[in-house]
């Protein structure tokens, strides 16, 4: 007797080709699978970036001449640049965290003080923060999608405005983009290490400009509560680990600043008490709410060099 057999179909619903009859690809086979276009048109919208971000920039001189004078400092003084002081012989600190300093300082160290020197990080961080917004666009909505948002990113006027200054707002940027890039990764599968990255934007971001890098923080946690592919129990638990990393990354240098001897290290630039906490949830937090924002370290006398004119931003 004989069996006839037939070779097993495609599923219900689905084509020979094994798709579901739509495109033929899946989001995975479509983050795969890149455009011959796609790689050179990514190197050109950085270098069109960068070109923006660096074309002329020494025209800016020391551009805010109060983080100017302390990348100075710290480029003479590792004291000054741990803590962020406005002078290397550390009588006071600016009134923000240091983080945004630290790379001004290494390139004074390294380079010498100019202004080139001073700018040439921003700059740098502008082109990181459009790579890293293409990255996360390309990956929803693909490379076209990617380019276009990284093209708007660079030519928007306050973005280049943003990144060929020295205001603490052009890393405050690029770890806020970073944080939503790594929450993005984290929603797909629910990996640990994508949330406790962002976890890690989020406390660098504090050291840059305290509680505005927290902003976006509420609704991205309570986002991910909702739509991580996870158990409610592995998902709050990810979260504690993400706001662990969050604390420590942010918070070594508060309680350093705290627990030093106050004698032997700068007065806390913008406090009354000498104290970063108060600095933090007063002139840098509920002061600026309220427009009690007492406490401002000025900008120094006027001018072009780095002891120049210019204040906090």
């Amino acid at each position: 007797m004989t069996t006839l057999t037939h070779p097993a179909g495609p599923p219900l619903g689905a084509d020979r080709d094994g798709t579901d009859g739509t495109d033929g690809t899946d989001a995975a086979g479509a983050r795969a699978v890149k455009p011959r276009w796609e790689r050179p048109a990514y190197w050109g919208l950085l270098v069109v970036a960068a070109v923006l971000y660096l074309w002329g920039l020494g025209a800016s001189g020391y551009a805010n001449s109060f983080y100017s004078a302390a990348a100075q400092a710290g480029g003479a003084s590792w004291k000054a640049f741990l803590f962020g002081s406005l002078d290397a012989g550390n009588a006071i600190t600016v009134d923000k965290p240091p983080a945004a300093l630290w790379p001004m300082g290494l390139s004074v160290r390294l380079f010498g003080l100019g202004s080139w020197q001073i700018l040439v990080p921003q700059a740098l961080m502008g082109v990181g923060t459009v790579a890293v917004l293409f990255a996360a666009v390309r990956r929803r909505f693909g490379p076209a999608a990617g380019l276009l948002a990284g093209a708007l990113l660079a030519l928007t006027p306050v973005a280049a405005l943003m990144f060929r200054f020295n205001n603490p707002d052009a890393l405050l940027c690029l770890l806020m983009v970073a944080a939503l890039y790594g929450v993005q990764r984290a929603l797909e599968d629910a990996r640990t290490k994508w949330l406790l990255f962002a976890g890690l934007c989020f406390g660098l971001g504090f050291l840059t400009k305290t509680l505005q890098a927290w902003l976006i923080l509420p609704p991205l946690a309570l986002v991910y509560v909702v739509c991580a592919p996870a158990r409610l129990p592995r998902r709050i638990g990810q979260l504690a680990l993400a706001g662990l990393v969050m604390v420590v990354s942010g918070g070594w240098w508060v309680a350093l600043a705290e627990l030093w001897p106050a004698a032997s290290r700068p007065y806390i630039g913008g406090s009354q008490t000498n104290s970063f906490l108060e600095l933090t949830f007063g002139y840098n937090g509920f002061g600026r709410i309220t427009g009690n924002e007492t406490g401002s370290v000025g900008g120094g006398a006027p001018g072009g060099g780095p002891g120049g004119g210019g204040g906090p931003g």
